[in-house]
């Protein structure tokens, strides 16, 4: 009894948050600042780079010297419609606390560029990591506030749709006193990251020590998380409840499809872990995403095209009279046939996107050399998330049930199938919509 219950203790400080949280915008994120400012005669730029977890793990050992070189020349300048170079002069490198035991980067640089003589137009433009999703703020002036504070605290409200300024012009002219670089702060943040969703996952795979109590309680915890995960936005939760009360889903159909979600959900971390390790020049992962998001949509665009399809056929059939034996035998059997790869395909559509969070314990586990344990965890998380899945399918199926034995009117019963079918079709339909403006 005293082991359930210090079993229980542990699970529930595990569960708790994390002190030292994910990046507020995310695993994959590589975020830019840039402060244009003349100083005396001479115009600098103060240049932050900000990795989250993921790219700092690609990263590896980061050569400054290479990093200042690399930067500096994507910082495209130009003064008085002139190209101008910028030259790294000195750098600060640090790496803050990320999730799961792993670190993100903060690079600063101080380029120095021109002298200026009277009134001048520039225009620059930072190239660096442009295809690289992340906050992109360029400002012009000493005193001019930064929204992200220099890339240290980022506005919570801004998160999903975070900044994206690439370029700048301005007319800039000397200032009076001496010629001072930008002072830079060796990584100072100004607060503690921002916690996010599964960010309390990520952290159990840096536990200092495994017995096999914290191993159990973890699990249990990454049970927890997955179920979480899976209750929060997306994850194909209207089209699993459309589906199972359209298709006449039964329990186990519900349990079948929770199988599949968490069979996809793991591989699919496996997979785009292989990715950033082995294929990272060639791949980079979060361009990867909206694919996954659009194949997601044409997935459940197919679906619901072919459900809807069957119930036509079903209702032709059926208005028909067909007393054919063998052709009515033929008619179910293509109809089962139908029904189980549509169920397989709204499995593959719940779980096909990898949860970052998952990524992240993938990589850490690889650092730490706890693979093993990682592997535990992942799966625990992908159970968790189909548990979640399955139960909002049982209550479709159950909800269905009772819905039936009211006596409303048999048209409307029957109208349930088709009316379903077109959910999901709308369902898939929104979602390439979404997913299609972010593809390239």
């Amino acid at each position: 009894m005293k082991r359930l219950i210090l079993l229980a203790a542990l699970a529930v400080a595990l569960i708790a948050p994390a002190a030292a949280a994910a990046h507020p915008l995310g695993n994959f994120t590589i975020n830019r600042f840039s402060r244009i400012e003349v100083s005396g005669p001479r115009l600098y730029v103060f240049y932050v780079l900000d990795m989250a977890e993921i790219p700092t793990y690609q990263a590896g050992k980061i050569d400054v010297r290479a990093y200042e070189t690399r930067i500096a020349s994507g910082a495209k300048l130009t003064v008085a419609g002139r190209p101008v170079p910028l030259t790294p002069i000195k750098a600060a490198l640090a790496h803050p606390p990320g999730a799961g035991g792993l670190t993100t980067t903060r690079l600063e640089i101080v380029l120095r560029g021109p002298l200026l003589h009277g009134l001048t137009p520039i225009a620059y433009r930072d190239a660096n990591y442009r295809e690289r999703i992340g906050w992109k703020e360029i400002l012009v002036g000493a005193r001019t506030r930064s929204l992200s504070e220099e890339l240290r605290a980022y506005p919570k409200d801004m998160l999903s749709s975070p900044l994206d300024i690439g370029s700048a012009t301005a007319k800039l002219a000397p200032t009076d006193g001496a010629d001072v670089a930008p002072a830079l702060s060796h990584g100072k943040l100004l607060e503690a990251p921002d916690r996010v969703a599964d960010a309390g996952f990520a952290k159990l795979i840096g536990r200092s020590h495994l017995s096999a109590l914290v191993i159990l309680a973890s699990l249990a915890a990454a049970l927890f998380w997955g179920a979480a995960h899976a209750l929060s936005p997306g994850h194909g939760k209207t089209i699993v409840t459309a589906y199972l009360v359209g298709q006449r889903g039964t329990p186990r159909h519900a349990a079948l499809l929770g199988l599949i979600v968490t069979a996809t959900h793991t591989i699919g971390v496996f997979a785009l872990g292989l990715v950033t390790l082995a294929l990272s020049q060639f791949i980079v992962p979060d361009q990867l995403y909206p694919w996954l998001n659009l194949v997601s949509g044409l997935l459940v665009v197919g679906i619901g095209a072919a459900v809807l399809r069957a119930r036509w056929l079903h209702r032709r059939a059926h208005t028909h009279g067909h007393d054919d034996d063998h052709h009515h035998h033929h008619h179910h059997d293509h109809e089962a046939a139908t029904n189980f790869r549509s169920l397989f395909a709204v499995g593959v559509s719940g779980g096909l996107l990898p949860c970052p969070s998952a990524l992240v314990v993938l990589l850490a586990a690889i650092s730490l050399h706890r693979v093993a344990f990682g592997l535990v965890l992942i799966l625990a998380f992908s159970t968790g998330l189909a548990l979640s899945i399955t139960g909002i399918g049982l209550v479709a199926v159950l909800a269905r049930s009772v819905f039936r034995r009211r006596s409303f009117d048999g048209k409307l019963i029957r109208l349930l199938p088709a009316a379903s079918a077109l959910v999901i079709l709308a369902a898939g339909l929104a979602m390439t919509a979404r997913a299609l403006p972010k593809v390239h």
